[in-house]
């Protein structure tokens, strides 16, 4: 299984020359549109030695999506086999391998290929790998993904730690935690799904908590056997479902961004899950001070039963250092570990760096992006024309699947890479177009709860702005539909870039 590496088929037409950074979710869908176009000169990079991105990455206990299993998947590729209302981890993974392979993207796979530099020369892109592999394109698109870059805290004496210690998303599976002490720093979506995991297998589970979440209740039902037969023989009643469950998901959406009436029941919803918690002592330290929504809500139907549990120990005096026995709080005293995790998520402002992106005139992405990640649309920055984005800065996140938002933007993308071909031409966003969405995206989230719940979250930029776009995934459907080419600079493919200027 490790790379699948197939000789790419034959034939077709070419179209232009594309390199798509990343095999995940995006990745693989770029891949797909540009087949079902009939273009084939395209390569897909991928720094792993097997396709995926967030779900290769992410196997700790517990892995699971909180996006309903029938909603998370392609819309033209539903996956009738789901057992369960939530999808696991590896199922996940296998769901977009396969899908990979159906629609023939695998051969357009190479691994072990970490893209180090992309450097505009005026005629396209000059693509480079950390291994001296080298890719001319005309077009790039970047399908790297906002969480794959793990954040570690910086606590003093974290070297020091006797045992084994990791990031959630590099868990080490040989490590054994049967009846160990566990001590896991960090109270998001992946450590309550740890929680809930290893709450009966570990020893003692320390849950040493900054910040506490709001939990939205959710039951991770089966899928009954007639059901599954129904969504693999009634397409029309699998395609009903999915826009069902489309729907829900888009009203808890519209709870951060101003409609009192779906925020009152999610918001209660959350109320009543926290109050199942018996122990008022307990239940206090996970209560909140801030209001519902303005973190990422953790999605889970058994956290609250788990840490209630007589092995967890939710701690919330605050770490104060690390030693070689364990975690030593603000209140002195030491909790004594057999290993230690750290749930404490990712840099989801890196975007696509460490990569450096050379443009125009030798300007670099992170001079554009200098004071804020400056791009139209999320899909095209200023000075990088034909350098596109999939899910990139500013894109919609919160209300609504990640994987209907890559959709939207791939219909998009293939629009300006269809008038690419046909014209051939090098299209860029004009500055004070981008400069416009931007302001006007920025504005609409600091009027969301992301903005003004009192919270501090990953959603926030250095200057406390939620850096997301708060629109639905109707919303953005509509906005994407087509594009304003008035709001790009076209010229033509292969003049000298002194011309262009002019």
């Amino acid at each position: 299984m490790k790379g699948e590496r197939q000789p790419p088929p034959k034939g077709g037409d070419a179209g232009p020359r594309v390199v798509i950074i990343g095999s995940g979710i995006s990745g693989i869908l770029m891949g797909i549109k540009l087949l079902a176009r009939g273009w084939r000169d395209f390569v897909i990079l991928e720094k792993a030695e097997t396709l995926g991105g967030t779900w290769r990455d992410n196997r700790y206990p517990g892995a699971a999506c909180d996006v309903a299993a029938h909603l998370y998947v392609y819309s033209f590729a539903p996956n009738p086999a789901w057992r369960s209302r939530y999808a696991k981890g590896p199922d996940i993974w296998n769901y977009y391998r396969r899908v990979a392979r159906r629609y023939g993207v695998l051969p357009y796979i190479q691994y072990g290929k970490e893209v180090e530099a992309a450097e505009f020369d005026g005629a396209g892109w000059r693509v480079t790998t950390r291994d001296g592999g080298v890719y001319q394109a005309d077009i790039v698109v970047a399908a790297t993904g906002r969480l794959h870059h793990p954040m570690l805290p910086d606590i003093p004496g974290a070297e020091s730690f006797a045992g084994p210690k990791f990031h959630t998303a590099q868990w080490d599976e040989t490590v054994p935690l049967k009846d160990r002490r566990l001590g896991l720093i960090g109270t998001g979506s992946t450590a309550t799904q740890i929680v809930a995991a290893l709450a009966d297998e570990v020893g003692q589970l320390k849950l040493f908590q900054r910040t506490a979440q709001w939990v939205f209740p959710v039951a991770d039902t089966p899928v009954p056997l007639w059901k599954r037969l129904a969504f693999r023989l009634s397409p029309r009643y699998a395609r009903n479902y999915y826009y069902t469950l489309r729907s829900q998901t888009e009203a808890r959406g519209k709870a951060a961004t101003g409609d009192r009436t779906a925020r009152a029941a999610r918001d209660q919803q959350c109320f009543d899950a926290l109050a199942r918690v018996r122990d008022p002592v307990l239940r206090a330290k996970l209560t909140p001070d801030y209001e519902v929504g303005c973190k990422r809500l953790v999605m889970s139907g058994t956290f609250y039963d788990a840490v209630q549990k007589p092995s967890v120990d939710v701690v919330v005096e605050g770490v104060e250092r690390i030693e070689p026995r364990g975690v030593v709080t603000r209140d002195g005293q030491l909790h004594e570990l057999d290993v230690l995790v750290f749930a404490t998520g990712f840099d989801a402002h890196a975007y696509l760096r460490p990569i450096k992106v050379t443009g125009e005139r030798g300007v670099t992405l992170d001079e554009v992006w200098r004071e804020v990640p400056l791009t139209y649309r999320a899909i095209a920055a200023p000075q990088m024309p034909n350098f596109f984005f999939i899910n990139g800065p500013y894109s919609p996140g919160g209300s609504a699947s990640v994987v209907g938002i890559v959709e939207a933007q791939a219909d998009y993308l293939m629009q300006l890479i269809e008038r690419i071909a046909e014209r051939k031409v090098q299209l860029v966003p004009r500055q004070e177009a981008a400069v416009a969405w931007l302001e006007e995206v920025r504005e609409r989230a600091r009027q969301s709860v992301w903005g003004s719940g009192g919270c501090q979250s990953w959603y926030l930029d250095k200057t406390g702005t939620p850096s997301l776009d708060p629109s639905t995934l109707s919303e953005l459907q509509a906005q994407l539909a087509a594009p304003d080419w008035d709001h790009f600079v076209e010229r033509p493919a292969l003049v000298e870039l002194a011309c262009a200027a002019a």
